[in-house]
């Protein structure tokens, strides 16, 4: 998986490349915790993403979490495929998903 970063002010998008899965999700996983501090709009990019795993739902689980507390999180451009993902376990229902 490739990660790219984005940032503008206090928005930050982060665009998501391949598979987010238990051998790439701890790369995000930091990106994550240590690179939040002071974003206020976190926008995951979905557009070029064609799987996510659990280990992957883990990690937007607690970006979830932390935005909540400090500002918004979306994900844009999810694909089909992943968004099958998303409502099969639920988690389309906490996501804000925009196309």
């Amino acid at each position: 998986m490739e990660i790219k970063k984005e940032q503008a002010g206090t928005a930050l998008t982060i665009i998501l490349t391949g598979r987010l899965d238990a051998v790439s999700a701890p790369e995000l996983d930091k990106v994550v915790q240590n690179e939040l501090a002071g974003i206020t709009e976190l926008t995951f990019d979905f557009k070029e993403l064609v799987y996510v795993a659990s280990a992957g739902l883990r990690v937007l689980l607690l970006a979830q979490k932390r935005m909540k507390k400090q500002g918004t999180m979306k994900l844009i451009h999810v694909n089909p495929d992943v968004k099958d993902v998303l409502e099969m376990t639920g988690f389309i229902d906490f996501l804000t998903i925009e196309e």
